[in-house]
């Protein structure tokens, strides 16, 4: 699996009563926190300064609802396959047990599965736009890290933290830099 040569920025959703309370969210569509939606929409400022060709954002609500308050007005497109990753048993469950990325949840979505489900996704994106903006999930991340580091692990991404994802050669060669770090495209 690789990603398409282009760039694009990724966008965590904002806090949710699940991450707050540090348990499992996956497929439980969950709502913001009043602070995921404070998150949001401080964020606003940084992402209305750039033109995006293109707003794709996962169909739960908490990514939706980050899209809506970072972005007011703007298109979105909803794109099911940057859903979150379905992990069976162990949703709403404390993340202490959380199994590895790479083990299958009990009842739960496989990895490779949901690598392939992001990265066709992802990939689908990148061939018909230039610079867009996704808007989903932390297990997404994972892949989008895997995709460009050669590993998913790492710390957790923080919620509403604009990441610009920037292509290499190979995965040593790819960058993920802080939006506000990043003066122009």
């Amino acid at each position: 699996m690789t990603l398409l040569p282009k760039p694009f920025v990724f966008v965590r959703h904002g806090e949710t009563p699940l991450n707050r309370d540090r348990l499992i969210g996956g497929r439980t569509d969950v709502p913001l926190s009043a602070r995921g939606e404070d998150q949001a929409q401080h964020a606003s400022a940084l992402l209305a300064q750039r033109r995006w060709s293109l707003v794709a954002v996962s169909p739960q609500q908490r990514a939706r609802r980050t899209a809506e308050l970072a972005l007011p007005g703007a298109a979105m497109t909803i794109v099911p396959d940057l859903r979150e990753r379905d992990w069976g048993d162990l949703e709403c469950r404390p993340l202490s047990e959380q199994t590895p990325y790479e083990v299958t949840p009990p009842n739960g979505e496989a990895w490779l599965p949901f690598c392939t489900r992001v990265t066709d996704a992802l990939n689908a994106l990148l061939a018909d736009y230039d610079t867009p903006l996704v808007i989903a999930h932390s297990g997404v991340f994972r892949v989008i890290r895997l995709l460009a580091t050669g590993t998913p692990h790492g710390e957790r991404v923080g919620n509403v933290a604009p990441l610009w994802i920037l292509p290499g050669a190979t995965p040593a060669d790819w960058k993920i830099i802080p939006l506000e770090k990043m003066n122009a495209f």
